[in-house]
């Protein structure tokens, strides 16, 4: 190739070839965006996928090029009809939030803008920052608090976990490792708390046996006098107590600790305070049950998720450490290539010294126009709906006769079962495990199951904006319909 025809070849680039077809393509698809949301109640909360539906995934990799129509066709035929169901007014299995349109189009604006939040003098860093004072705010954390946004409740317990374990090790981790720890650390937590924070024990390299759980009072509560006990017997032990973790909802049941009575044994103990507040944090901001977490605002740290009852798209997690110097003296490297300058695109703060990832996309923007629109108050409304919701499902289930409540329902998940005569435990499973699957399969409620006092239930977990009274009377009463239909062919003829 001569340098004429070197300096006249086309370049290539991701950018359509006409952007007025763009245009209607994009119409197209937020038109269809729009019916998705404003008819899914009419849809199944779930189903299964057909065998050529699935056998669409095994597709292999595109080595040339496909009009995007073409495309999207593939996405509306292939994935949008066979969701997770999250969304779906009827969906109460694992603990999510439900979405919402504006946070989807925040999604869409960050992905458009393409900023990467690993820092720099630019618009998204400047907003994420808010975002993150405006959780503070929510749960009472002082202004002078530190946070970053992260992917979701996991990691933001183990960013508090991590900031606790190098304040409390007495020797410079992060140069040293823990193997310099001169007295093996202890955590504490109920023995409900959530799984997340084993695999926090493991990375920070302290063990599953680090992490010490802590029996349960009749509510489910971490039992403060045997945690008083367990600190003592570990100091005589030669280990050190380092971290207590209250739980601002369990995910089995919804149990509260005692956040205030944590506090308080956490100041006299010398302990860091974390509080995982990923089911139940954001209850602070609630008018009518606020009071369920009092004390959340002594923490040193808390994890909360505005992927649940912000509903914001997922994903978006929080940490929020009190110590801002010991948040970012624990995560902070600054290489030769990402100095601060004077002024210009370094001379913003490097998002980055907060967390583990050095690049992350732009969370803030959902989260920030939701709040925009519908303010504050309205969200704390919502999570009082959901907790009278569950209430009222309490009552139809303490009213039915065919159906057993099998903890409190503190907040907005409740945990039960369909009786079945004097069956046995392991018979019981089989056959509410059969109910919930039917459930499932006939598109009519997403439920999950658990065990609650080593007896097997069904969990129903309301963070929903979309759910009803009369949906929840429909799951009562197609789960008695469904135990009729199981039972029936076991009774003798």
């Amino acid at each position: 190739m001569d340098k004429f025809q070197e300096a006249t070849t086309e370049n290539e680039t991701l950018d359509p070839p006409d952007w007025t077809d763009m245009g209607v393509l994009s119409h197209r698809i937020l038109d269809d965006a729009i019916s998705y949301l404003k008819d899914v109640r009419d849809r199944p909360v779930w189903r299964e996928m057909p065998a050529e539906v699935r056998s669409f995934f095994s597709a292999p990799l595109p080595r040339s090029p496909a009009p995007l129509a073409d495309v999207y066709d593939d996405v509306a035929r292939n994935v949008m009809p066979y969701p997770m169901g999250n969304i779906h007014p009827r969906f109460w299995s694992w603990y999510m939030g439900s979405s919402n349109f504006t946070g989807a189009l925040g999604d869409f604006l960050a992905a458009i803008q393409g900023s990467n939040l690993g820092g720099g003098n630019h618009a998204a860093g400047l907003m994420d920052s808010q975002v993150v004072n405006w959780c503070k705010e929510m749960v009472g954390f002082p202004a002078a608090a530190s946070g970053t946004l992260v992917s979701g409740g996991s990691m933001a317990n183990i960013i508090g976990l991590t900031v606790a374990r190098n304040v409390k090790a007495g020797v410079d981790v992060r140069e040293r490792g823990v193997g310099a720890i001169p007295k093996p650390l202890r955590y504490y937590a109920s023995d409900q708390v959530h799984s997340c924070h084993r695999k926090a024990m493991e990375v920070l390299g302290l063990g599953n046996r680090a992490l010490r759980r802590i029996p349960t009072d009749a509510g489910l509560r971490i039992d403060i006098a045997a945690l008083k006990r367990a600190i003592a017997e570990d100091r005589e032990a030669g280990f050190k107590p380092a971290c207590v973790i209250g739980t601002a909802g369990t995910v089995n049941t919804g149990a509260v600790d005692d956040l205030q009575a944590l506090a308080t044994v956490a100041a006299e103990q010398d302990l860091w305070f974390h509080v995982d507040g990923c089911i139940g944090a954001l209850i602070a901001i609630a008018p009518e049950n606020r009071s369920l977490v009092a004390g959340i605002e002594q923490g040193d740290s808390i994890a909360l998720d505005p992927h649940k009852w912000l509903h914001a798209p997922f994903e978006a997690g929080c940490a929020l450490v009190r110590d801002a110097s010991a948040h970012r003296n624990t995560f902070a490297v600054t290489p030769e290539y990402l100095e601060s300058t004077p002024r210009g695109l370094a001379s913003g703060e490097w998002l980055h010294d907060y967390g583990l990832q050095t690049s992350r996309g732009f969370r803030a923007l959902k989260i920030w126009m939701a709040l925009k629109e519908h303010g504050l108050e309205k969200f704390g409304r919502l999570i009082d709906q959901n907790i009278a919701q569950a209430r009222y499902l309490t009552r139809l289930i303490e009213a039915e006769r065919a159906l057993e409540l099998m903890a409190p329902t503190t907040i907005n998940i409740v945990s039960f079962r369909h009786r079945l005569g004097d069956a046995s435990e392991e018979h019981l499973k089989t056959f509410n495990t059969e109910i919930m699957l039917r459930l499932q399969e006939e598109g009519i409620a997403v439920l999950s199951d658990t065990t609650v006092g080593g007896q097997h239930c069904l969990r129903v977990a309301i963070a929903n904006h979309r759910t009803r009274r009369d949906d929840l009377d429909l799951l009562v009463s197609e789960m008695l319909r469904l135990g009729r239909e199981i039972e029936a062919p076991s009774m003798p003829g």
